[in-house]
């Protein structure tokens, strides 16, 4: 998740979706790094399109290389939709199971540049 300071659709994911997110069966098959999106790129972070432009940015990866991409915040409702089909489209499936390794992540940059 590309995120900024003062990013109010930020705050909006972050008390509507933050709390559940690793709890749910899309956060164990994509849990979430945070970076800020004035920091540089982690080097082991691959985009396959532009650098985002727009906070909340979600950055799904693959072993480092994007395969797919939401951009802003519409309410819990959107996102759960688009991050599902962001997830099908990539293969994984909705309900992993409890032994498969999980190598996706949805990506954002924190304000060292560090992903967490």
């Amino acid at each position: 998740m590309f995120e900024r300071d003062g990013c109010s659709y930020c705050r909006e994911w972050n008390e509507e979706i933050g709390p559940a997110y690793p709890k749910t069966a899309e956060g164990q098959v994509a849990p979430l790094q945070r970076l800020d999106i004035k920091a540089p790129l982690p080097s082991d972070v691959m985009l396959t399109g532009r650098f985002p432009a727009f906070t909340p940015t979600f950055v799904l990866l693959s072993d480092g290389i994007e395969v797919g991409r939401i951009e802003g915040y519409a309410g819990d409702e959107f996102f759960w939709v688009l991050l599902d089909r962001l997830l099908h489209d990539a293969g994984w499936p909705a309900e992993p199971a409890a032994d498969t390794p999980s190598d996706l992540q949805l990506s954002t940059p924190n304000k060292t540049g560090e992903t967490n």
